[in-house]
């Protein structure tokens, strides 16, 4: 199969400071993840003075009274941080990439040559963002967190009518609750996803560990996108539900594990197991001492390891006829 495209989530996790948002990078370029992403936004565009914070916001941050609007204005990334974070991707060997959460943001990252572009969950109701990302021609990666399958069908209906191309359309089955309990994740959604919509499909993963992100590809995902942190103790909306430095570099292992897993589909022996084919099979060999001559039984022939003679598949085929030398017990027949 082909290679699944491992995003590494950093999303706010640099808490707007710029010596963490290179930390970050540096985890996930050792991690051996394909791409780090961060979130593009500037949040008098993306929040109304009024909105509040999510629960898991106010959890996670010591400022329960904070309006959403002022925790996001402290994780801003400028013009020139997102320069100094390309240019430090390109020294560390990891692709860089980030999510545009308002139009503006958009138009930046398009500039900046992004090599396609994710949607968030909470875009995917946004028609004027969605006719903006479909009219630029790139592939789509698109979360869907808190969506049924007509909001997704609205979604890639409007990416496709606004320029888009159905094959260039990736689509992540994602939940939005940070951490996301086990009973919720619902993964057989994904492939629903792909069957009822014919794109590829992936998933985005806010639980607690890595088994899920891994059970993902093994059913079919092309992508995973998981959020990661230095620490999960740090203050911020999303540590808590983030891998720490060793557990992604775990979470690439196994998925890269799992894709050689796959294979090809075709059943057959593989080179590794032949050598143990003899040995571990069967053959028709004699139970106890036979003449030449002696008609064969099922009371003087049994089945016994090794496999290098006549199969017990061809039992029928011997039980009857005469033996045509002497054998000793457990010789092969």
């Amino acid at each position: 199969m082909s290679k699944t495209i491992i995003i590494a989530e950093a999303g706010v996790n640099h808490n707007g400071q710029i010596d963490i948002a290179k930390k970050l990078i540096d985890v996930a370029a050792d991690s051996g993840v394909d791409y780090v992403k961060f979130q593009t936004f500037k949040a008098v565009n993306l929040a109304s003075k009024n909105a509040e914070k999510a629960v898991y916001q106010k959890e996670n941050t010591n400022n329960a009274t904070e309006s959403q609007l002022a925790m996001l204005k402290k994780l801003e990334l400028t013009k020139e941080m997102h320069l100094d974070l390309i240019a430090h991707c390109k020294e560390k060997g990891v692709k860089f990439l980030s999510t545009g959460f308002d139009l503006e943001s958009i138009e930046f990252l398009n500039d900046l040559g992004m090599d396609f572009f994710k949607i968030p969950s909470g875009e995917i109701t946004n028609l004027p963002y969605l006719r903006k990302i479909g009219s630029l021609g790139k592939t789509i990666v698109m979360s869907t967190g808190m969506a049924d399958l007509e909001e997704i069908s609205n979604a890639i209906e409007a990416l496709i009518a606004s320029g888009a191309k159905q094959s260039d359309i990736t689509v992540l089955h994602c939940n939005t609750e940070y951490p996301t309990p086990m009973q919720d994740v619902n993964l057989n959604a994904m492939t629903t996803i792909g069957s009822k919509f014919g794109v590829q499909v992936g998933y985005s993963d806010h639980t607690i560990g890595i088994e899920v992100p891994i059970a993902a590809v093994a059913l079919g995902a092309t992508v995973i996108e998981k959020h990661f942190t230095l620490d999960r103790n740090m203050d911020g909306p999303d540590h808590k539900a983030s891998l720490e430095p060793g557990e992604l570099k775990a979470m690439v292992e196994s998925i890269r594990n799992i894709e050689l897993s796959l294979g090809d589909g075709v059943k057959k022996p593989s080179p590794s197991e032949m050598k143990n084919k003899t040995i571990a099979r069967k053959s028709i060999v004699a139970l106890r001492a036979i003449k030449k001559g002696d008609i064969l039984t099922e009371k003087n022939l049994t089945v016994k390891r090794p496999g290098n003679g006549i199969s017990p598949m061809r039992w029928d085929e011997i039980v009857g006829t005469n033996a045509l030398r002497d054998y000793e017990e457990d010789d092969l027949i």
